[in-house]
């Protein structure tokens, strides 16, 4: 009763027409009358507190109105059951006590959602109201990709981009921030393959001075970073077990406690997640939490590799191309014809990264204005033992990360220091080319931008 009209007032307050109900049989007769919007369900609302009860009612609501959004609330000891849910159809779960911004925020998401239906367009209807400039390509599965992320970015909606390495899932995560409306806010990338255990509470919630041996100064974490707008948490099937645990409760509660603090601090953050490896698959095995796995995939995002899209091959080189006649001032440079047929028949196992790769190393190999079939081939090497069968660029040339620094750096040079039109030249979004600058500590002079 006191968490029915808590509810109440709560969702009438923000002018939300309410109709509840005290008991399932109440509950499926309004069904059966009316279509509501959405609807909150207490999974323990009698004496027996195992849960079922209100599982056994999603099932019943499932069959009379399987398309209404369902958000389950429970406490924190029934999670399991919470999971059992939303494989159920349930579309979020929220637990006891809940935050009440937590709650309209998954309301409105999950309301947002059900409301953006998909409409089959065009890739220049696309551009046309959304920011998707840096991504290339006009295939079908890329323009259905497109269109999802652009009906979804202005929700709160929790999304998982899958797919290889190479795919691209950044450049996908960027354009979900850049649509959002989170897009004036910060964009933080955190690649958690490359965070050590011992390191993850002080990289994510941040540490007090004092809070362990080397802590000399206070440092602010990454969800403080990123508050009010998005955090991308990359290469996420590569958290150990003890780190998803701490990650679930930030991401559940939206609460965390900065190291060697005792003081609790809330982020209002959208968070986008990212991994090359088959989750549900880990979740089999046990080496990834089922209940994290809910919780970051109320939208799964699957991008195609680039062999399975060869047809925007030749777009994403004459992409690249344009980008680097700036670059290595060759204003004269550009692909043959049969070599753009012969790029798309390559297997290409590095995606999207590895046909750049494959382009910037030809460039700077070939003095020829038209690169062609004899340019391209001179950079790759053929698999042993496997005739014929293209593998990977050869590594003469340096290393990726070398490359990347010479033309972040040659992009500067070029345009005096200014960000944004180093960025357009390269390819990248203007926060893209700050986290690269930051990362491999480049000076730049900001004031010229």
């Amino acid at each position: 009763m006191a968490v029915r009209t808590s509810l109440e007032l709560l969702l009438q307050r923000e002018k939300y027409p309410v109709k509840s109900a005290a008991s399932p049989a109440e509950a499926l007769d309004i069904l059966r009358g009316e279509s509501p919007e959405l609807i909150l369900l207490d999974l323990n609302f009698s004496i027996d507190t195992s849960g079922e009860e209100g599982l056994r009612l999603l099932e019943k609501i499932k069959a009379i109105k399987p398309s209404v959004p369902v958000i389950l609330i429970t406490g924190w000891g029934s999670i399991a059951l919470a999971v059992q849910g939303m494989k159920m159809g349930a579309g979020d779960f929220i637990h006891k006590p809940w935050d009440n911004h937590h709650l309209l925020q998954s309301i409105k998401t999950l309301l947002d959602l059900k409301r953006n239906k998909a409409a089959t367009r065009t890739r220049k209807q696309l551009d046309g109201q959304y920011q998707f400039q840096h991504i290339i390509g006009e295939d079908p599965k890329i323009l259905q990709i497109l269109d999802t992320i652009g009906r979804v970015a202005e929700t709160d909606a929790s999304i998982l981009i899958m797919g290889e390495s190479g795919t691209g899932k950044e450049l996908i995560a960027e354009a979900i921030h850049q649509n959002s409306n989170r897009k004036q806010r910060p964009f933080v990338k955190v690649n958690l393959g490359g965070i050590s255990t011992s390191l993850f509470e002080s990289e994510m919630f941040g540490h007090i001075r004092g809070a362990f041996t080397d802590a000399r100064f206070d440092r602010m974490g990454r969800f403080e970073m990123a508050h009010k707008g998005t955090i991308f948490l990359d290469e996420i099937g590569d958290l150990d077990a003890g780190s998803q645990v701490k990650l679930l409760r930030v991401l559940q509660d939206r609460t965390y406690e900065v190291l060697g603090s005792s003081r609790t601090k809330t982020v209002d953050v959208r968070v986008v997640c990212a991994t090359n490896k088959d989750l549900q698959d880990m979740v089999g095995k046990g080496s990834f939490r089922e209940d994290l796995l809910y919780r970051i995939n109320l939208i799964t995002i699957h991008l195609p590799a680039l062999r399975e899209r060869p047809g925007d091959i030749p777009l994403l080189v004459q992409f690249f191309i344009q980008n680097l006649r700036d670059i290595y001032h060759r204003p004269d440079l550009r692909v043959d014809p049969k070599a753009l047929k012969w790029l798309q028949q390559l297997s290409l196992p590095g995606n999207i990264r590895q046909l750049k790769n494959l382009v910037e190393r030809t460039i700077l190999v070939s003095k020829k204005d038209v690169l062609s079939v004899e340019d391209f081939t001179t950079q790759l090497e053929t698999t042993p033992g496997k005739k014929g069968n293209i593998a990977s660029p050869a590594w003469g040339l340096g290393t990726l990360e070398e490359m990347e620094i010479g033309m972040i750096k040659r992009a500067l040079e070029l345009h005096r220091g200014r960000i944004s039109r180093a960025a357009k030249a390269l390819g990248i979004t203007r926060s893209a080319l700050y986290r690269r600058l930051e990362k491999y500590q480049i000076p730049y002079d900001e004031a010229q931008d």
